[in-house]
């Protein structure tokens, strides 16, 4: 059992499970009843993705210094008691059923999953390296 960390949209790998979107927006212009089927996300799960304001300093980060401002951000917001019980309730399944969690961004280097992935990793999850 194990958690894949995916871009959203792109083709299902074998055996990943249902995909939860942790965005903070549905994909646009995409019908709510083809989320799934155009493999976007099964669920769609805003809790664990970054607040709107520290989305956007994640976007306009150019150098290891913003993004690094962009990590403890994110890192601050998902410590908070309801997020960190979140992580734990993924943490917890990951030893017990494959699913997979993503976000829109190409660049996984950049984006908040790749935070997200460590997160996970902390809270004792079975994560897909």
């Amino acid at each position: 059992m194990v958690i894949r960390v995916v871009r959203l949209g792109s083709d299902r790998g074998v055996g990943e499970g249902t995909r939860i979107g942790t965005v903070r927006r549905p994909p646009r212009g995409v019908p709510k009843t083809a989320f799934a089927s155009g493999n976007w996300y099964d669920v769609w799960f805003p809790n664990l993705a970054p607040s709107v304001e520290t989305m956007k300093l994640g976007q306009a980060a150019q150098t290891p210094t913003q993004w690094l401002a962009f990590t403890r951000k994110y890192r601050t917001e998902m410590a908070t008691p309801d997020n960190s019980r979140s992580l734990d309730l993924l943490a917890t399944l990951s030893h017990q059923t494959d699913f997979s969690v993503g976000c829109y961004c190409e660049d996984e280097s950049h984006c908040h999953r790749s935070v997200l992935r460590a997160l996970l990793r902390e809270k004792g999850a079975k994560v897909e390296p």
